[in-house]
Order: structure tokens, then sequence, then C-alpha cells
């Protein structure tokens, strides 16, 4: 199903690539009173790639989840939250792996704030400029950002969330302020570390690197900014994760749930992450 703002010939102008267009519907389960949830409105789903400059070497694939109307709604654009894959994935894992159009569908049928959710490949760069002249950060602010624009979505009202590799990326972007309208970050069992490994090269080329995109020290950045953060308490991250949350400054949501680092625990916890960020879109 078709949605204002996504015409086949606009999309195709973006740039190189097939664009997919398919239509997810769900059903939203009972309520607390036993009685059954209205029927959840359809999700348009649309994909593209282009070319970007900023990792020029191959294609870039995006996603894109948009919620129809189930009569009557929001008048205006939707706001969109951006995801971050984690590392062997791509812009299409939260939608096939994890059903996040399905569960934006649960959330609106249940008088949640609508939002879009979209989603983008970043490779296996840590979504931060790297030695050898990729910049999936600045591919997200300077290209993609703009290309939501262009599909009549609300860019002045952003979130970011990830998972793994990916949720240190949406700490990092939150944390660098590089999204003017950020309205809210969450990371589900985030990839974060307070010491520079030389192990670990394919996160950060050096220590100077590692200084530059340290999210430990920038905490203090998002102090004011509404945040959730999620771990297993089976991940081997769990630990690092807890050292991370136990001295961030501000307010901020999610816990520590059973559960390891899988599609599993993602799936499990979605729902109340996309609470999160509609409450802080709307």
């Amino acid at each position: 199903m078709g949605s204002p703002g996504f015409s086949r010939r606009r999309l195709l102008g973006l740039g190189a690539g097939a664009v997919a267009a398919a239509s997810v519907a769900g059903c939203a389960g009972p309520d607390t009173s036993g009685q059954a949830a209205p029927p959840a409105p359809p999700i348009a789903m649309r994909s593209g790639s282009f070319t970007s400059r900023f990792r020029p070497q191959e294609p870039t694939g995006w996603s894109l989840a948009v919620p129809g109307s189930s009569g009557g709604g929001p008048s205006g654009p939707l706001p969109v939250a951006l995801f971050l894959h984690g590392t062997g994935a791509d812009h299409r894992m939260v939608f096939d792996e994890l059903d996040a159009g399905g569960v934006l569908a649960g959330h609106v049928a249940r008088g949640g704030t609508p939002f879009a959710i979209a989603a983008i490949d970043g490779g296996e760069t840590w979504w931060h400029r790297r030695e050898s002249g990729t910049d999936t950060q600045s591919m997200l602010v300077e290209e993609f950002v703009p290309l939501l624009a262009r599909q009549g979505l609300d860019t002045g009202r952003l979130a970011v969330f990830g998972l793994s590799m990916g949720g240190f990326g949406a700490l990092l972007l939150a944390s660098q302020h590089r999204v003017p309208g950020l309205r809210a970050v969450a990371a589900m069992s985030p990839a974060v570390w307070s010491l520079y490994d030389a192990g670990r090269s394919d996160n950060f080329d050096s220590a100077a690197d590692f200084a530059a995109n340290d999210i430990f020290a920038l905490r203090p950045e998002l102090e004011a900014l509404p945040k959730r953060i999620d771990c297993g308490t089976a991940d081997n991250l769990l630990f690092s994760v807890q050292d991370y949350v136990k001295d961030l400054p501000g307010a901020h949501e999610g816990g520590f749930q059973a559960g390891g680092h899988d599609s599993g625990y993602w799936r499990s916890i979605l729902p109340d992450v996309l609470t999160f960020l509609g409450k802080s879109l709307a």
C-alpha cells in the first residue's frame, strides 16, 4: 500500500538500485481488559540504494517503514527513528529478524505516537570516520537524513536507536551532537568499552581514534537527552554496559533483563523500545 510522498518516480530518483514496495499489516493482541485491540494499521515498506560519497566502494541500501492511517490520525509529516545495525548485518535486519514493521504496527494500534523507522547500511565501520576514508556518521547526517526529508518525513523530530555495534553508534551520534532536532537515543546491548584495546582494530584504528570517539568520556553530553539502554544478563557485554550506565548523568530508561546478545532478546525488548521512542517523538 502506498503512502503520500513515496511515489516510485521519486524513490527511483534517489539513486541506483532496485526499489521495493510492500505492505505489512499486523494485529495487536488483547489489551489488559481482555478485549481485542483495534486492528493494526498497515505499514508501508520502501527500500532503495544510492552511492554515498562517504562509502563509494559499494551501494548503500536503506529501508523505511511508515505506518498508514487507521481512520483519522495525526496531520502533518511523521517523525523518524533512525536504526543502526550491528556487525554482520545490514539495513534489512531490524525488519527481517526483529519484525520492526509488525511491532511498529502494534505500537500505533495501541494508541502510540506514529513514527517512521528508517534503517541504512553501515558496513563494519563502527559508525564513525575511519582512516580508510569511510565515514558512515557523515553519511547518515549529510545524505540519509536529507533523503528522508525529501520523502515528506519530519526530520526536525528525530530519534536514533541501534543494537550492538549500532548501539555504540547511536550513543556516539547522540553524544557528538551531529543531528539537529534529535529527541532521544536508545541502545540495545551496545558494544561499549571504557579502555582502548589494540586488538580491536575492527572497532578503532588507533588509540587516538578511540579517544576521539570515547563514549564513556562523552557521557555528560547526554544529560539532557531522553535515553534508554538495555542489555541482557547473559550478554558478555553486561558488565561494560553496567559500567557505562553507572555514571550516565540525567534520567534514563531501560534495564538489564534475562537474555543474551541475540535476536531473541532484542525482539523481547523492541516493543518497549518503540514505546520509549514514540513518547520522545510525540
